[in-house]
């Protein structure tokens, strides 16, 4: 039997029958309904094994936690230990081949998580770009070590760069300041938003050192002279452990510096494309969960529902073309050859589609979508992290403007 999607477990087994797209097989309520090949019906069949494993841990054990985690601020951490035993991260190490299963496989990951949790998803992106990164640090013997607990789940942590990528885009100074010593360098300042940190965990950060230069360290939070703070209550992602960092001449040793002063800025431009593609592909799952949503009221309520703007149909082929467009584009993320431009566009077309299809499932559940316990209700608050988390909607629109402006004519 074909593997089937979460999109088709919301309608009644007996509604749906394949459709044949892309040599895959993707159940629906009808052919007519689905003109675009849906995320899981795109993906090789090397990333489909791991897809099975994490659809079988979302369904089983993320599922009945999603409600705790949005409303109690439950950190899921077993599950995201879970994650890195099923190789979700791990297909973000290099291989000697370069055939490993790659970015695209550990977006598909990320987005089968966020169809039932978007706050888990936001936590998985934070552990795969955690990966990333240290997949192109300088190569140390201790980087290389941690980026493989990382993969494998046994460590966990978090990118404290919103900081870094606001100041190359101009539109903040660095928070952090690093002073060398003998050994490396002693960190001071803080970080008011870093997600996926703890005891026992780690994060990665950028300082501007008394110099003029500029780098990115790897700090445990335990190390002393960290200190965790809470933040203000939000109004959702509440179980993403997101806390304040402050840090008192922290001391880094030169084997956890991932970028020295003079890598600095072509380390940043090395990985950001794949940290926003992968943060993008836990707003396409969040896109996911509102069409289940969507077909789970359309059973009910579907002759009503026929009269709302963004249709399941509209929104399914807007997701499926945006799928399309992140497979394109991520092996030339890991290949170093992608167009900034082009992934700043699908980054910001993934944050205006969740807005819309997290509204959009709210009308379709009526007003059982404003119960506070109803998914829909839920994913509006998901979809309004993904806009405002950097880099933000309107930062994503700036930077756009300014790229196309100095593009020749």
């Amino acid at each position: 039997m074909a593997w089937t999607s979460s999109a088709a477990r919301s309608i009644g087994r007996d509604r749906c029958h394949a459709v044949h797209i892309d040599s895959a097989v993707y159940p629906a309520q009808n052919a007519a309904e689905i003109n675009h090949a849906p995320p899981r019906a795109m993906h090789q069949a090397e990333s489909l094994a791991l897809l099975r494993r994490v659809d079988q841990r979302v369904r089983l054990q993320l599922s009945p936690l999603a409600a705790a985690i949005d409303q109690q601020g439950y950190y899921p951490e077993e599950i995201l230990r879970g994650l890195g035993e099923d190789g979700a991260y791990a297909a973000l190490l290099p291989t000697e081949a370069g055939d490993g299963p790659g970015l695209v496989a550990a977006m598909a990951a990320i987005a089968e998580v966020g169809a039932v949790c978007g706050s888990t998803a936001f936590l998985a992106w934070c552990q795969s770009a955690s990966v990333w990164l240290l997949r192109h640090a300088a190569p140390r013997a201790e980087l290389r070590s941690l980026m493989t607990e990382l993969a494998a789940g046994r460590r966990l942590g978090g990118p404290g760069l919103s900081n870094a990528i606001k100041h190359l885009a101009g539109l903040e100074p660095l928070r952090l300041h690093a002073e060398p010593c003998p050994s490396g360098y002693r960190i001071s300042g803080d970080l008011p938003w870093v997600s996926n940190i703890g005891g026992g965990h780690v994060f990665a950060a950028a300082a501007a050192a008394s110099d003029g230069g500029k780098l990115v360290f790897v700090a445990d939070c335990d190390a002393p002279g960290v200190r965790l703070c809470d933040g203000p209550p939000t109004a959702g992602m509440a179980g993403t452990r997101t806390l304040s960092v402050r840090l008192d001449k922290v001391l880094v040793p030169a084997e956890r510096v991932a970028a020295e002063p003079a890598d600095f800025a072509a380390f940043i431009r090395r990985v950001r494309p794949g940290f926003v593609l992968a943060q993008a592909a836990a707003g396409l799952g969040i896109v996911q969960g509102c069409l289940d949503d969507i077909q789970e009221a359309n059973l009910r309520d579907g002759e009503q529902n026929r009269w709302l703007d963004h249709s399941y149909q509209d929104l399914a082929a807007e997701l499926a073309d945006l799928w399309r467009e992140a497979k394109t584009l991520a092996p030339q993320a890991e290949a170093g050859q992608v167009q900034p431009l082009s992934v700043l566009r699908l980054r910001a077309a993934v944050g205006e589609l969740c807005l819309r299809a997290a509204m959009s499932a709210q009308l379709h559940a009526g007003a059982a979508g404003f119960l506070l316990s109803h998914s829909a209700q839920r994913r509006l608050r998901e979809a309004s992290f993904i806009a405002i988390v950097t880099p933000t909607l309107k930062q994503l629109r700036r930077e756009i403007d300014l790229a196309e402006q100095a593009q020749p004519a």
